[in-house]
């Protein structure tokens, strides 16, 4: 078969006038930028707030291992067998990082014939959404240290600016950083470190905004340390939410391209899931189903991740929830969690699979938790055998859950008909109202737990020393009824990446809490997640390269 790259160059892309005619934009709805990108407005929504909202399909899958899952492809290819059904589909995704992109991934557009278009400008600059966050989030930063160096009136602490500078790289080198040094006119001496962009409390708070208004409220509401008195700072005390927002006021608009087989979609924001909320912009989820019948949308790494904070946080922030859920595996992955080894995943091991079935398993009580309908997508890989995927199918059968195997890599949308038509009638499934994890009003250490112990499996949590002074200061401060946002290892549900499969008795260790008032919830940040990702010993960039006539290889 083809590679993606070869695949995505062979595509024959509309101009996108033409995509935005399949969604019966006006001419007022989008902007052109180029010849296959558009900027979408934000009134989109209010525009055509008396039309009835499409069906929002929620993807998720197993923990994510080396071995691959699919869920973008996954994703990509049922928007596209929908419309093979002449259903008005739109696809809805985040904006890949340069950080992965550089370091591992080497791009995150789908894959084979389930690609989303332009795959080179996607996975690079893209519109500059990404850029934008990095200026406004360092700007803030340099507003804070002239604040301080110009005679710090709201007296602010220099050893508790909380507030850190990003990059959209992995460069463990700037974890911990000082910066001030040189003598007075270089600013005052204090420590720093960077986060990687896409874990920024300003790309969150951009994905989560339901309009330029919005966006700037949350941004004045970003708390940036704390005075000597250890009372919280705020953007909207040093005066620079306006400025903010208008290094944003592009970014805020969704991108409109196309797949493979042109079907619509909305690439907008891109917050990690394992650090941040790990979903597409609001604005776009919902532009996209004002604007069509069905929005397939997905939710980064495993339903413990993604899928618990696009409905414990999106779903509240936008008052909505998902018709569907589709539930991505692969007998691949399975297999690792069965205790298989990757340079093995090619020889066939049932047994190895048997047991891998139990992480699946963990993920299919989750979304049954949240009272939502689902669908097992068994993404079909080539190395898998008769006996494997027959083994699958009956134990999903034996389960009572509906499955479908999916081969839209290699067949594009054709390969997802039977998925698209079990979701369409999944979809008919109304269960009632949706049933969160914890209630808002619950303790932050209390919805910690809930989370810990329902999503995970957990069998206890655990907090720091700091931690519980944290604890402390959220509740002082009047933050406790906001949601929480884990940031975990997403490779095991539980903190520790070793542990595959279905782990039990574990404990869940909280290190540290961060007030994200902005974004509107807490950070809780568990093992050793960091927020500055490190680079591999040969990142993906070292197979990267574009040829005199423009022409890109190594994304894929």
């Amino acid at each position: 078969m083809k590679s993606d790259i070869e695949i995505a160059l062979e595509s024959t892309l509309w101009p996108i006038k033409n995509v935005a005619e399949q969604l019966s934009l006006s001419e007022n709805d989008w902007e052109p930028f180029g010849h296959y990108k558009a900027k979408l407005s934000t009134t989109i929504i209010n525009d055509r707030e008396t039309k009835s909202d499409g069906k929002v399909i929620l993807i998720t899958s197993i923990n994510p291992t080396p071995a691959g899952e699919g869920k973008s492809t996954v994703t990509v290819g049922l928007g596209q067998a929908l419309c093979q059904l002449n259903q008005k589909a739109i696809i809805a995704l985040r904006e890949p990082s340069l950080g992965p992109t550089m370091g591992i991934k080497g791009g995150a557009c789908g894959g084979g014939y389930s690609q989303v278009l332009p795959m080179q400008d996607i996975n690079l600059h893209f519109t500059g959404d990404l850029h934008a966050i990095t200026s406004a989030n360092n700007a803030l930063s340099a507003f804070i240290d002239n604040h301080i160096h110009q005679g710090n009136e709201l007296h602010i602490d220099p050893r508790r600016v909380s507030w850190k500078r990003v990059m959209d790289l992995n460069d463990r080198a700037l974890r911990e950083v000082v910066v001030g040094l040189g003598g007075p006119v270089k600013g005052v001496p204090r420590q720093d470190g960077f986060t990687i962009t896409v874990a920024s409390e300003i790309m969150a708070i951009l994905c989560l905004a339901d309009g330029l208004e919005d966006l700037k409220r949350r941004l004045a509401a970003i708390i940036i340390g704390y005075t000597y008195d250890k009372q919280p700072v705020t953007v909207l005390d040093l005066g620079f939410e306006g400025a903010l927002t208008l290094l944003l006021h592009q970014a805020v608009k969704p991108n409109l391209v196309q797949t493979v087989e042109n079907t619509p979609a909305i690439i907008h924001g891109g917050p990690f899931a394992n650090i941040a909320h790990g979903c597409n912009s609001l604005i776009a989820t919902k532009s996209a189903a004002k604007l069509g019948d069905y929005v397939v949308t997905e939710a980064g790494f495993g339903a413990d991740l993604g899928a618990e904070k696009f409905l414990n946080i999106k779903t509240r922030a936008g008052n909505f929830k998902p018709a569907a859920v589709v539930i991505v595996a692969t007998v691949r992955a399975l297999k690792m969690h069965g205790g298989a080894a990757v340079k093995d995943l090619a020889e066939e091991d049932v047994e190895a699979l048997k047991k891998g079935t139990d992480n699946l398993k963990k993920h299919m009580e989750t979304i049954e938790q949240f009272n939502l309908p689902y669908v097992v997508a068994i993404n079909h890989f080539p190395t898998d055998t008769g006996q494997e995927i027959n083994y699958l199918k009956k134990w999903c059968s034996a389960q009572g859950a509906e499955f479908s195997l999916t081969e839209v890599f290699a067949k594009g949308g054709a390969g997802g008909l039977d998925l698209a038509k079990k979701v369409i009638e999944c979809c008919k499934k109304d269960k009632g109202a949706m049933t969160y994890t914890y209630e808002l009003k619950d303790s932050v250490e209390e919805k910690i737990r809930k989370i810990a112990v329902k999503i995970y499996g957990a069998a206890r949590v655990e907090f720091t020393p700091s931690s519980r002074r944290q604890l402390k200061q959220i509740e002082e401060h009047g933050h406790n009824d906001l949601p929480v946002c884990m940031a975990k290892s997403p490779y095991s549900l539980s903190d520790d990446p070793a542990l595959l499969g279905r782990p039990r008795g574990f404990t869940i260790t909280v290190k540290e809490l961060r007030v994200s008032a902005g974004a509107g919830f807490i950070v809780a940040l568990t093992g050793d997640v960091m927020t500055m990702p490190g680079l591999p010993k040969k990142p993906a960039a070292l197979k990267m390269n574009v040829q005199e006539d423009g022409s890109i290889t190594g994304l894929f």
